[in-house]
């Protein structure tokens, strides 16, 4: 067995943060910035993998950095929903031909007010008049929340006020798409990711917690409403002008869930277009192994995963489960994650138990599916081994 040994976890952290490997051979540029003035910049020449796109250097974070993880309540949903984007956008922005670069053009003050309700009249004026009494500007607060008004029912319950105007949005995300021109780069394209619930948290009368499932159908109504009106409104700001648009709809997991959410549905915009024309489903879901969602719908793949857990059953005592999540595209796993929690008495047992699970890895998945599989004890990870499509060998890291 091959075993690649060094700084495979730095890799995977320079992965997800899009830098690349070294700077040593770079490109010098002049990048475009809102005060039309050039700013001077590098393209790292070197990329980790061809998933993955370059970004301009020095790392510009988005203006609404940080917003993603207060709006967005399940962990698992915040990496999909920006890592999703990316991976959906690819088709019309290759990562041979583009930069990639954290959303430069919406503020944070927009999105936020934009994820506010929209307000009814006498409610807004209520609002401003609270700002006055408190010394605060009542110009600081804007009535063009995208989410729906409630209205002033005193006579309605909580759980009749959610079913009549429940939170739809929860986040916009913005990712900026670049090209390389001569000796200077500028913006060709943004994608635009919605987060929308599937269940919406609120309060009751006394306080308790209460939740409300949101249809699919009835959410994707509202994203596509929604994505209208901000197409609308992006048009009428000099950033976006004559530039293409990506929208996608992202359908968010309940808090609970230990899987993430997936993109549903998604359109793109030339330049020119002030109306969304047509949408296009997309056909991606995660799922738990072993569960009952799993076997119902993928029984093979289930049953791949229940054979793999027997193997390891059988000759390690210390064994404590093995729990996979599974990525599917169009109905065909794609992407396979193992974590497997152990008790180990000494290193020598954790080599041995590697050299084991790399060889049913081999043995029991198909050469077409990625399977990455995590060992980990009480004193944290002991092990990661990645089985790369088509790969005659896996790649295995035994971590001191």
């Amino acid at each position: 067995m091959k075993k690649r040994i060094g700084m495979l976890l730095c890799c995977f952290s320079l992965i997800l943060s899009g830098c690349s490997l070294t700077i040593k051979n770079e490109d010098k540029v002049v990048q475009e910035s809102k005060n039309k003035k050039g700013e001077d910049a590098i393209i790292p020449r070197y990329s980790i993998s061809n998933d993955y796109y370059k970004t301009i250097l020095p790392f510009k974070p988005s203006t609404t950095r940080g917003a993603v993880v207060a709006n967005v309540d399940n962990r698992l949903d915040i990496n999909e929903f920006e890592l999703g984007l990316m991976r959906i956008v690819q088709e019309q922005y290759s990562t041979k031909d583009y930069l990639y670069q954290e959303g430069q053009l919406l503020t944070k003050k927009t999105v936020e007010s934009w994820l506010n309700r929209k307000y009814t009249p006498a409610q807004f004026k209520a609002k401003q008049d609270a700002l006055k009494a408190a010394n605060l500007n009542p110009k600081s607060i804007r009535n063009d929340g995208l989410n729906p008004i409630q209205t002033d029912t005193k006579n309605l319950s909580e759980d009749e006020k959610a079913k009549q105007a429940p939170i739809f949005l929860n986040h916009i995300l913005e990712q900026d798409y670049l090209k390389k021109d001569g000796n200077e780069v500028k913006v060709e394209g943004v994608a635009i990711g919605l987060a929308m619930n599937s269940v919406y948290y609120y309060q009751e009368e006394h306080g308790y917690p209460r939740e409300l499932k949101i249809p699919q159908d009835e959410m994707l109504k509202q994203g596509k409403a929604i994505a209208q009106e901000i197409l609308t409104r992006l048009r009428k700001m000099d950033e976006f002008k004559n530039i293409p648009i990506t929208f996608a709809i992202f359908r968010q997991q309940s808090q609970s869930s230990v899987v993430p959410g997936n993109y549903v549905s998604m359109t793109s915009v030339s330049g020119n277009d002030f109306t969304i024309s047509n949408w296009d489903k997309i056909n991606e879901k995660y799922y738990l192994f072993p569960s009952a969602a799993a076997t119902a719908d993928y029984r093979d793949d289930a049953m791949k995963m229940v054979n793999f857990k027997s193997d390891i059953e059988n000759y390690f005592p210390n064994y404590t489960g093995v729990v996979g999540t599974g990525f599917y595209k169009d109905n065909e796993l794609i992407q396979l994650k193992i974590d497997i929690p152990m008790q180990f008495y000494g290193k020598a047992e954790v080599i041995a138990f590697t050299q084991y699970v790399a060889g049913l890895m081999m043995d029991h998945f198909p050469s077409y599916l990625k399977v990455e599989t995590n060992i980990f004890s009480s004193n944290g990870q002991e092990a990661l081994i990645v089985k790369e499509v088509d790969a005659k060998e896996p790649s295995v890291h035994i971590y001191n």
